[in-house]
């Protein structure tokens, strides 16, 4: 027995191509290469989905009802088959065409469909690294990158000091978007960040589900800009809910629960970095390589310049912010003092901040002196100004040792 007539089929079809995005010259959904299965919430919405614009409906609802028996708590799949058994007996005029639902929430669910199939529409072409992950420290195994625009949450393993994708997520961001600058402005802030714990449900209410990760922000960066808020966590959602929609947090990158518990996988407490930008630069490994090579050029030139006590070059490395308040003029006089210097750095990671016009190195400095030793782990943010990547702010974190006396 039919169904579906084909003016239904076709009808049908239509909505959903004019509501999802097509690439041109598309033929069909590629999987991914970090899809580790067949049978997840995403392949098999977008799998559906592949059939409704072929035309194939009974297939379609046949994978939302194995869709909804994986996860009962997916309101986006619940409205694709109400699509599906509403266009057996009329026209519909768009994805969710449900006359008495409320629009806000029907809006929330059509844009969550749009990101969850724009993944597998538009994704980097093979071979291709983020721009923002250049190098990843020998102590960091995975680096997280979260995309705004896709929604998607990427894991990259290390590979000898560069990315390789493995895994990636469905998440949620504030509800006004990104570039978070005031406390309350429900918005996720932009930049490099390190997980700095963990909380599991048992301490949290059931809002944030599984558990939370939460940021460390405002970072040192964020300090200096003069960007206040706290408590950005990446968390799951309250029992009941599969999925929030693509923005609805308070700032917070929320992930279903499921997903979170595998994520937990990838995440060393304290150590692992997390990019947050609007939009991942996808690049092929030669330009990957070039603008990764022109920041540790740079970085090469200021430790030499410093091992070389060439006070008036190591300074020119600076922009003129970090210069002021007699920081500048106390370091030439500690360089000029000194009768040898030696720096080695190590455990270098390098990411450039989602703008690209700021870069954030971090690394573990040995310096030594006739009269001084010390190892420091050190961050530099670089920034882009004429003539080149310039330092805008110097800090040092906590696990800082320093010996006096002989250098050693």
């Amino acid at each position: 027995m039919r169904w579906w007539s084909r003016r239904q089929v076709l009808a049908l079809g239509a909505v959903f191509v004019l509501t999802l995005p097509t690439a041109a010259g598309e033929t069909g959904l590629r999987a991914s290469p970090a899809d580790a299965a067949t049978r997840t919430p995403d392949t098999l919405l977008v799998k559906a989905l592949q059939e409704v614009r072929s035309g194939r409906l009974d297939a379609a609802l046949a994978s939302i009802n194995q869709l909804i028996t994986l996860r009962p708590d997916f309101r986006l799949a619940h409205l694709i088959r109400g699509d599906l058994l509403a266009a057996r007996a009329r026209p519909l005029a768009t994805l969710g065409d449900a006359p008495r639902a409320p629009a806000a929430s029907l809006s929330d669910l059509r844009e969550e469909a749009r990101v969850r199939l724009l993944r597998y529409l538009d994704q980097p072409e093979e071979g291709h690294l983020p721009l923002q992950v250049l190098q990843i420290a020998p102590q960091h195994r995975y680096v997280l990158l979260a995309d705004a625009s896709r929604a998607r949450l990427y894991v990259f393993e290390n590979a000898g000091g560069a990315p390789r994708l493995v895994r990636d997520y469905y998440m949620t961001i504030g509800r006004n978007g990104i570039d978070k600058r005031v406390e309350g402005d429900k918005k996720t802030p932009v930049g490099v960040y390190t997980i700095t714990r963990f909380i599991p449900s048992a301490q949290l209410i059931d809002f944030y589900g599984s558990g939370a990760f939460p940021l460390d922000y405002p970072n040192e960066w964020d300090r200096l800009q003069g960007r206040t808020g706290h408590g950005i966590w990446i968390h799951g959602t309250p029992s009941g809910t599969y999925s929030r929609p693509p923005r609805a947090s308070d700032g917070c990158l929320v992930l279903a629960n499921p997903d979170l518990t595998d994520l937990a996988q990838y995440i060393q407490v304290g150590h692992t970095p997390i990019v947050i930008a609007e939009r991942t630069d996808w690049v092929d490994p030669l330009a990957w390589e070039m603008e990764r090579q022109e920041v540790l050029a740079r970085l090469e030139q200021w430790r030499s310049d410093w091992e070389a006590r060439d006070a008036a070059r190591f300074l020119r490395h600076y922009a003129p912010e970090q210069l002021r308040g007699g920081w500048g003029e106390a370091k030439r006089r500690n360089i000029e003092n000194k009768a040898w210097i030696r720096v080695s750095l190590a455990d270098l990671s390098l990411f450039l901040y989602p703008d690209q016009r700021l870069a954030v190195t971090t690394f573990v400095q040995r310096y030594a002196s006739d009269s001084l030793s010390s190892v420091t782990v050190k961050r530099l943010y670089w920034r882009m100004e004429e003539g080149g990547w310039r330092i805008a702010l110097e800090h040092n974190l906590a696990n800082t040792t320093q010996l006096a006396g002989n250098a050693r």
